[in-house]
C-alpha cells in the first residue's frame, strides 16, 4: 500500500513540475478542451446532452466526456503515469480515499458550492478519506433498497413488510404460489454487496469503525448476523444463481421472473428500459422485528474533483458549477434515479417514494464497502459464500484478508 501511494505522489510531483499533462488547447483557435472522466458508464447519454448544454451556453469550451470499462483502475494507472483528467467522477470509496492523500485532486475545502451540500455527505468523504480537507463536491448519492414488482404483490395479497419476520413471511409466500421470491445475479461478483451492505451496516455495531481505527478489525464476529441472513435469504432464490449476471437480473425482474429484486436504484432505469410499463415501488429492508429500526443504506454516488495538475481549474471549475445548478442536476437525478447531495433538491420518481421518509428522517447509513480496503475482495468472498453458504469460513477469510492488510500498512 504504501509503495503504492508513493508511486501515486510521485507521479503528481512529476505533473506538478511538468505543469500538468491533461488536458489541453485547440493550437487553431482560443477553445479549451477539457476532459470529464467518470465511472458512470450508465450516465453516459445522460451527460451528453448535459455537456452539449454547456457547450452551447460556452462556446470556447469543449467538455470530453471520457468513461472506460474499470474506470477507476484506468483512472489509478493514468494518475501513476501523470495523466490526472481535469474534472473527476467517482464514488466516495477507498480508491477515493487512496487518490486524496496521494495528493490527485485540488483541494476544495473552501469550494462555495460546498455550503449548498447536505452535510451529512460532507461528513461521509471526511469518514472515507479519514482528512479533514475535502477534495470533491458531492454530487448524488444513491440507495440500496428492496425493488419490487407491485403487480405480483396484488396478486397475491401482499403487504410491504416492515419486520425481518414479515419479510420472510412474504417470501414464503411467494414461494409458495410457484413464484421466485428474489432473483440474484452472481455471475457478477459485485452483485452480492448491495445487500451484504445493507446486512452489515445494520448490524456490525456502531462502533465498528471506531474499533477499525484504533486497530481492531471485527469482521470475523460483528459480520456474523449478516452473513446468516445473507444465507437465508438465498434460499428463497432461483435456480443457478451463479449463472446470470447483472444485465441478465434487470431483464429478469423486469418481465415479472421474480416478486423482489435486492440491488440498488441504479438498477431501476435498465429494468425499465426493459419493460417501461412495469410497476415497481422500493421499500427499505427491514433487519429487525422493530419496524422503522433500520437505516437505509445510502453514500456518494458520483462526486466532482479537480485534477490537481489540471491546466485548465478555471473552466473545469466553470463546468462542476453548471453540473450544480438546480436545473441541470434536476434533470440527471430524473434520468439516472439518483437522490441529489444539494440541499433543497427532492428525488420526487414515485417508484422511490418509499425510500424518501428515511431520507427525511436522516435514517441513513453509508456503504460498509466503501471502508473495506483494497486486497480485501469481499465481493469474491461472498461469491463463495454463496456457492457453499459455509458462514465460518466466509468470516475466517474476510478477517485473516483484512488483517494481513492492516499489518502491511
Amino acid at each position: 500500500m504504501k509503495k503504492m501511494f508513493s508511486l501515486l505522489a510521485a507521479g503528481i510531483l512529476s505533473v506538478a513540475l511538468l505543469a500538468g499533462c491533461s488536458g489541453g488547447s485547440d493550437s487553431k483557435s482560443d477553445e479549451v478542451k477539457i476532459e470529464f472522466f467518470h465511472y458512470k458508464t450508465e450516465a453516459i447519454p445522460t451527460f451528453a446532452k448535459l455537456i452539449e448544454k454547456f457547450e452551447a451556453e460556452n462556446p470556447a469550451i469543449k467538455v470530453e466526456q471520457v468513461s472506460p470499462p474499470e474506470a477507476e483502475v484506468v483512472l489509478k494507472t493514468r494518475v501513476m503515469k501523470n495523466e490526472i483528467p481535469d474534472i473527476i467522477g467517482i464514488g466516495a470509496n477507498n480508491n477515493f480515499k487512496e487518490l486524496s492523500k496521494a495528493g490527485a485532486y485540488k483541494d476544495m475545502t473552501n469550494d462555495e458550492n460546498l455550503d449548498k451540500i447536505q452535510p451529512a455527505y460532507l461528513q461521509m468523504l471526511r469518514d472515507v478519506t479519514g482528512l479533514e480537507e475535502i477534495y470533491a463536491v458531492p454530487y448524488v448519492a444513491n440507495a440500496v433498497g428492496v425493488i419490487y414488482n407491485k403487480a405480483i404483490f396484488k396478486e397475491l395479497g401482499l403487504e410491504v413488510p416492515t419486520t425481518w419476520d414479515e419479510f420472510i413471511a412474504v417470501s414464503e409466500k411467494v414461494k409458495e404460489s410457484g413464484q421466485t421470491p428474489f432473483y440474484f445475479t452472481f455471475k457478477d461478483a459485485w452483485t452480492t454487496l448491495p445487500v451484504f451492505n445493507v446486512l452489515a451496516a445494520n448490524t456490525q455495531g456502531d462502533d465498528f469503525y471506531d474499533e477499525l481505527n484504533k486497530g481492531n478489525v471485527l469482521v470475523g464476529t460483528r459480520y456474523k448476523e449478516a452473513a446468516e441472513k445473507f444465507v437465508q435469504l438465498l434460499d428463497y432464490g432461483h435456480k443457478n444463481q451463479q449463472g446470470v449476471a447483472y444485465n441478465d437480473g434487470n431483464t429478469a425482474f423486469a418481465n415479472g421472473e421474480s416478486a423482489m429484486y435486492l440491488q440498488g436504484i441504479w438498477a431501476i432505469p435498465e429494468i425499465k428500459k426493459a419493460n417501461p410499463d412495469i410497476d415497481l415501488g422500493v421499500f427499505p429492508y427491514p433487519l429487525t422485528n422493530t419496524p422503522g429500526e433500520s437505516n437505509v443504506v445510502s453514500g456518494v454516488d458520483l462526486l466532482l474533483s479537480i485534477g490537481a495538475s489540471s491546466k485548465h481549474p478555471e473552466e473545469a471549475q466553470k463546468f462542476i458549477d453548471f453540473l450544480l445548478k438546480e436545473e441541470i442536476l434536476t434533470a440527471y437525478i430524473q434520468e439516472q434515479n439518483a437522490f441529489p447531495a444539494l440541499k433543497g433538491i427532492l428525488q420526487e420518481d414515485p417508484s422511490l417514494e418509499g425510500l424518501q421518509e428515511s431520507f427525511k428522517q436522516g435514517a441513513l447509513v453509508d456503504f460498509p464497502d466503501h471502508y473495506i480496503p483494497v486486497g480485501v475482495t469481499a465481493d469474491k468472498s461472498l461469491q463463495i459464500l454463496a456457492q457453499n453458504k459455509d458462514v465460518a469460513a466466509f468470516l475466517d477469510t474476510m478477517q485473516k484478508d483484512w488483517e494481513k492488510v492492516e499489518d502491511r500498512k
